[in-house]
This record gives structure tokens, sequence and C-alpha cells, in this order.
């Protein structure tokens, strides 16, 4: 897992509770002194260690983030009783990390068994913390609670093709704008356009032609359960989603992949709604001018890296922390075993009998060499500073997400607007390099 060639020469490697050079090691120590500790007798296939592994979508993660959150996915899977080593692989086109932590507990009093259903349980853990974080997770075709997969990438802005619940929200705005006297009369108009309608119980369940599966009707989002519909056609109103602002599709890009009239006719309307949204961003944001969005979009940009430096930064010292308080602690617990092995005149026979204890005492001397600390600080103290900067860290991620989310907006719009003004200079140019006609004497 720590191999160099996929963790870039360990950059991509952290570890909480355990010095990950030596994590093998300290994971059999603690297995020994649990035997110690509780009276039993380990088997011979006895785990020492789990592992989890944590995949992300191609391009959508730097390998440093990805770090960060499998570290995340280890403390809040072993709820911080576990040591645990992270390595993060770049190796494939995919970044993936694998979470190995240490199946006895830190004060090797309990162990971690395996249960069932421990796997649909990481899985949700890790979908949260990508979802939490802004990231896709894998939505599976049959699942029935969520977004579907064609929703997500509709949402997303990268969708091939619409889903269908978006050809179905289609066929009721299509309905809704010829007016219709009231809902029975909506229904007959989406029955005319080949949409396939039942009720069943309370629930309005539709299918589009040629779909397999029907859907409910309350299931299209906000605007579009039942009373919403009879309130609309009441009013006169049509519903209204919060869709975020999704990016322009480049159609001439796709079309050159192969996709065809239908996509074509399809990724028109999107660009069109997605206009739409971008101007009516600008002005409910009062950004009338190119230059006032640009520095409001440099500006979320700034807020967004000083708070993700200030997270980092805090991060890189709890773990640096963590690994001193555990060679602080090794170190305690060995220095009788080292002072032992010395009075035996350094006997091979001694050193073999107590061979992960000396590692572990020789491990904590080396570091301690290394990083100049002549006098140590106590395990308190480490403690408290940790805590400090844990809180910090709580306080300022808040804040730190609403500035993710501004900041994606900002560049969303941003790179919309300048799609624009790109394919319109490309008008211009165009109309600028067209030969005048000649006068006719």
């Amino acid at each position: 897992m720590e191999n160099p060639e996929k963790t870039n020469n360990g950059k991509l490697i952290s570890s909480y509770k355990c010095d990950s050079r030596l994590a093998d090691v300290e994971f059999a120590l603690s297995q020994r002194i649990y035997q110690t500790k509780s009276g039993r007798e380990q088997k011979e296939n006895d785990v020492i260690a789990y592992q989890i592994r944590q995949s992300f979508k191609p391009g959508e993660i730097t390998a440093e983030e990805a770090n960060r959150l499998g570290y995340e996915l280890g403390m809040r899977f072993t709820k911080g009783q576990h040591a645990f080593v992270v390595c993060t692989h770049i190796d494939r086109r995919h970044i993936h990390s694998h979470v190995i932590f240490n199946s006895t507990n830190l004060d090797c009093t309990k162990k971690f068994r395996d249960f069932l259903g421990s796997g649909k349980a990481v899985r949700r853990l890790s979908d949260t913390i990508c979802i939490e974080n802004g990231y896709s997770v894998i939505e599976e075709p049959k699942r029935r609670r969520g977004l579907s997969y064609n929703r997500w990438q509709e949402q997303q802005g990268i969708a091939d093709k619409p889903s269908h619940r978006d050809v179905l929200r289609q066929a009721i705005d299509k309905a809704l704008s010829q007016k219709p006297m009231d809902f029975e009369t909506l229904i007959e108009l989406l029955q005319a356009d080949n949409i396939e309608i039942d009720k069943r119980g309370k629930s309005w369940r539709l299918k589009a032609a040629g779909w397999k599966q029907s859907a409910r009707l309350d299931s299209l989002g906000e605007g579009y359960s039942e009373a919403e519909l009879k309130a609309a056609l009441t009013s006169g109103k049509m519903p209204k989603a919060k869709d975020k602002i999704n990016l322009l599709i480049d159609v001439q890009q796709k079309l050159a992949e192969g996709k065809g009239g239908g996509y074509s006719r399809w990724a028109g309307v999107f660009n069109l709604k997605q206009m739409a949204k971008t101007y009516n961003y600008l002005n409910e944001n009062n950004l009338l001018s190119y230059e006032e969005l640009a520095a409001k979009t440099a500006a979320a940009s700034q807020r967004f890296e000083e708070l993700s430096g200030r997270i980092k930064s805090a991060e890189k010292r709890m773990a640096e922390i963590a690994v001193l308080k555990t060679h602080i602690i090794n170190y305690a617990k060995t220095r009788e075993v080292y002072v032992a092995y010395r009075k035996a005149g350094y006997s091979k026979k001694f050193a073999a009998e107590h061979e992960s204890a000396l590692l572990l005492h020789k491990a904590a001397k080396q570091f301690f060499d290394e990083a100049g600390l002549k006098k140590l600080p106590t395990v308190k103290s480490l403690q408290a500073e940790y805590s400090k900067l844990l809180r910090e860290k709580k306080a300022a991620y808040g804040e730190y997400r609403q500035a993710r989310e501004e900041m994606k907006e900002f560049l969303t719009v941003k790179a919309n607007v300048d799609n624009l003004l790109e394919i319109e200079d490309g008008r211009n140019k165009e109309k600028t390099n067209q030969r005048e006609p000649k006068a006719i004497r």
C-alpha cells in the first residue's frame, strides 16, 4: 500500500495514532498487549488489520484532497478509537485510497469484529462524506431512493441525454403551456402526448413512451406534485424547480464525438435554460458589468483558498501532533524493555524475544533526533493543542463549505458568460472579415 511509485514517494500517506513506517509492527504489538490484558489466546488466522478502499471519479479530485477524505472516512468509521494509515494511489486513471485500520483499539482492551452489512455501512459513510464535500457518488440504476444517475448527470451539466424524469417534467411543462382549465385536462393533454398515466392509491404514476418503469408524480421534484400543479393551474403560474446553474455544453464537440441529432436538439434547449439562469443570476446579484463579475469571482476563489489553506494547515499540524504523541507514548511504553536489553548486554536472544518493542523504541528515538527535540512535550499539552486545532477546524469548515459553493457558482456563471462573449466575438469577426461589395461604375 505504501508503494512510493503509487503514493508520490510517500507524500500521499497519512496516519492516525501510529507511524505509517512502522504501522505493521505497532498493530502486531497492540494485538499482543490485548492478549495480555484480556487473557484471550489469539488464533493463527486472527485479523490484525482491516482495509477500506475509497475510489473517486477520474478528473474530479486532487490526490491530496482524496487523502484528506480517506483520513476523514477512517476517523469517522472507527470513531477515532483505532489507529489507521491512509495511502492514496495515483497509478491508475481513478485516484483511490486504501485505509488500513488496526483491529485492536487504542487502549488495547477491545477488538473490531467485522459485522453483517459492514460494507454497506462503509459505503453510506463514504457517500455522505463525498456529498458533504461536493464530490459525486455512484448511484445504482435500480436504486429507488435519491437521484438517478442520469438526473445526477443532468444536475452536474454532464448528461448525455435527458433522464426519464426530465422527459416527464418537459412533457408537463409543455402541457401547462397550453393553459389547461384544470388538473383533469392536464392529464388528458399528457396522455395525448404519449405519456401513460394511472393512479395507484393516492399516487399518480407516469411513464414516457419507450420506458419500462413508471415514476411517481411527487418524485419529479419541487413544483410537480399534484397539489402544486393544481395550485399552479389555479394561479396560472408555472412550477419552478430550484436547479443550480450548470456549464453550457459544447454542442459541436459532442457532435464530433458521435452524438446524434436528437442530442443536438436537447443540448440546444439545455443551453438556453442555462443561459436564462445565468442571466437571472446576474440580475439578481446586480452584476451588470463583466469587470465586477470577474472581481467577485476572484474574491470568492481567494476566500475559498484562504479557508482551505487554514484547514489544511490545521490538519497538517494535527497529523504532526498525532505522530509525535504516538512516538512519545511508544517510547514510554518500551523504555523499560530497552533498559533491560542494555543490561542484558544487547543479547541477540533478548532482541529476538522483544523485537516489536525494541523497534518501536528505536523508531521513537530516531524520530526525536530527526525533529531536533531535546525536551519532549507532555502528552497533555499535545492533546490540548490538538483539541484547540480541531475546534478551529470545525468552526471554519461550515464557512469553508459555503465559500466553496459560492465559488463554484461564480466560476460557472463566469464560464458561461465567457462562452457567450467568445461566441459573440467570433460572429463579429466573421462580419468584419466579409468582403464588402464592389461599387459598379
